[in-house]
C-alpha cells in the first residue's frame, strides 16, 4: 500500500471567482463555463454548451486552461456544493461562472488532473465539504473554507495510473450518454413528423398531408387537424396518476438499500441515474408504494422544473421507489399507449406550454389537476399503436444502454475508494 502525503489544498492551487454576467451577455458571444456544466460533468465537454458575451479583458482574467478545477460555489443544498469539473485542454477566449470557483494549479507533478476529478467526487471528499459546511439560508463555497483544507494524495505515477483508467471507464459512460441523447432526438424527431406535421404513413405508406390526406379544422385546438382524429384532455388518456411520499414524518432517508428516486434522478436523456441517490429500507418502500403503486409500462414525470424528464418503467421495480416531486403516470390502453404518451411529455410543444403554466416560489412546477385539465389532440388509436411499434426499439435500447451506464458508474465508484487506498492496484 503506498503512503499518501498530505497537502494543503490552498499550496496546491490557486482560488479564483468567476464571472458576474447580465442577462443581456448570455446566449452569444465566447464559450463559457455555466454552473449547470460544472454540476454535471466530471470533465469539461469538448464543446463548451454555453455562450457568453465577454470581452477581451473578462477573457483573460476568467480564463479557462488545462488542469484548471472548477467548483459550484453556492446552492440549497450541500449536496450541490463543491461539485467538480476539470478542463482536460486550453478553451481559448473562454470563461466561466460566477456561480463557481476556479482552482488554478500552482505546481505540477504533485496532482495529476484526471485523478484530482475522481478524488474530488469520491464519497471522502463528499464528505470533508459535508462536515465543513455551515447552511444558513444557501450553502456556500467560499476562501475560508479552500484555506483549511487538506489533501492526501498517493505518489504522481500512481495517480497517473488510476487517473487514465477511471477516465477511460467515464468516457464509456459518456459513449452510452450521448447514444441515448441521440436516440431521444430520434423519438422528438418521429413524433413530431408524425404528430405535429401530421405526415404519419398513409394507407399506402406515403406521408398522409403531403399526399393530400383529408385535414379538418378544430375549434379547440384553432389548427387542422387529421380526419377522424379528435381533442380531449390528458384525463382522457391517463387511467392513473399517483405520487411517491416525503420522508418529513413518514420515514427515514439513509437506510436500507433500497434506491429513492426524486426529480434529480431523472434525466434528459430518459434514463434513471442512480448517482447520489438516497436509501430507505423495506419497510419505507412498502409504505411509498401503497401511494405510487408503480409498475412496468407506467411514466415516471419530473413534475419540477426543467420539464421534459421522464422515463417509461419496461421492468417491474424491485430496488427502487420514488418521492412525492415524481409523478406516476399509467396510460388509458383504450386511448393511448405508454410510448407515445411518454413522447407527448417529451415534445418541445408540450414543455413550452407547461413550462409557462408552471407555479411555485422556490422550484416551480406544473399540479396534477393542471396536467389532467390539459387540452390534447387524440390521434386515431391505429396511428398511435402503429407509432408504438415502430418506437418500441428505441426504448429497449435506451434502456439497455442506461443498464450499460449503471454497469460502468457501480465499476467505477467500487473502484474508486479500493484504488485512493491502496486496496486495489493497476498493474503496468
Amino acid at each position: 500500500m503506498s503512503k499518501l502525503q498530505k497537502y494543503a489544498f490552498a499550496d496546491l492551487y490557486e482560488m479564483s471567482s468567476g464571472l458576474s454576467s447580465t442577462k443581456e451577455q448570455a446566449g452569444h458571444g465566447s464559450p463559457f463555463v455555466s454552473f449547470s456544466t460544472v454540476f454535471n460533468n466530471y470533465f469539461l465537454p469538448d464543446e463548451l454548451p454555453d455562450l457568453m458575451d465577454t470581452s477581451e479583458q473578462e477573457q483573460e482574467m476568467f480564463s479557462v486552461h488545462k488542469g484548471d478545477i472548477f467548483l459550484t460555489r453556492t446552492s440549497e443544498t450541500v449536496d450541490e456544493l463543491a461539485m467538480s469539473c476539470v478542463a482536460l485542454k486550453d478553451y481559448p477566449n473562454a470563461t466561466y461562472s460566477g456561480f463557481t470557483k476556479r482552482l488554478r494549479p500552482k505546481t505540477t507533478g504533485i496532482a495529476y488532473e484526471k485523478y484530482m476529478a475522481f478524488f474530488l467526487r469520491s464519497k471522502y471528499f463528499r464528505k470533508v465539504i459535508d462536515c465543513n459546511t455551515i447552511m444558513t439560508l444557501r450553502a456556500s463555497f467560499n476562501e475560508d473554507m479552500f484555506s483549511f483544507l487538506s489533501l492526501y494524495l498517493p505518489p504522481y505515477e500512481e495517480q497517473v495510473k488510476i487517473g487514465d483508467f477511471l477516465y477511460n471507464i467515464e468516457r464509456k459512460i459518456q459513449v452510452f450518454n450521448r447514444i441515448n441523447d441521440n436516440l431521444q432526438q430520434q423519438l422528438r424527431l418521429l413524433y413530431d413528423y408524425w404528430f405535429t406535421q401530421f405526415d404519419f404513413p398513409d394507407e399506402n405508406g406515403n406521408p398522409y398531408r403531403l399526399s393530400g390526406g383529408q385535414m379538418v379544422w378544430n375549434n379547440t385546438l384553432k389548427h387542422e387537424i387529421p380526419k377522424g382524429w379528435s381533442t380531449g384532455t390528458l384525463a382522457d388518456c391517463i387511467e392513473k396518476i399517483s405520487t411517491g411520499l416525503n420522508p418529513r414524518d413518514n420515514f427515514k432517508l439513509g437506510g436500507g438499500s433500497i434506491k429513492y428516486i426524486t426529480v434529480k434522478n431523472l434525466t434528459l436523456s430518459g434514463t434513471l441515474d442512480f448517482a447520489g441517490c438516497d436509501t430507505i429500507d423495506a419497510e419505507a418502500q412498502a409504505l411509498i408504494h401503497q401511494r405510487s403503486d408503480i409498475r412496468r409500462g407506467d411514466i415516471l414525470f419530473a413534475s419540477i422544473a426543467p420539464l421534459g424528464r421522464c422515463y417509461l418503467i419496461e421492468e417491474q421495480p424491485s430496488d427502487w421507489e420514488i418521492n412525492e416531486s415524481v409523478f406516476a403516470i399509467r396510460p388509458n390502453s383504450h386511448i393511448a399507449t405508454a410510448e407515445f404518451l411518454y413522447s407527448y411529455f417529451t415534445s418541445n410543444a408540450f414543455i413550452k406550454g407547461a413550462t409557462a403554466s408552471s407555479t411555485g416560489s422556490i422550484f416551480k412546477g406544473i399540479r396534477i389537476n393542471t396536467l389532467l385539465d390539459w387540452n390534447v389532440l387524440i390521434p386515431a388509436y391505429d396511428i398511435i399503436e402503429a407509432y408504438s411499434s415502430r418506437v418500441r426499439n428505441i426504448f429497449s435500447l435506451l434502456n439497455r444502454n442506461a443498464e450499460e451506464t449503471l454497469t460502468l458508474n457501480k465499476l467505477r465508484d467500487w473502484l474508486l475508494p479500493m484504488l485512493m487506498n491502496g486496496q486495489a492496484s493497476i498493474a503496468d
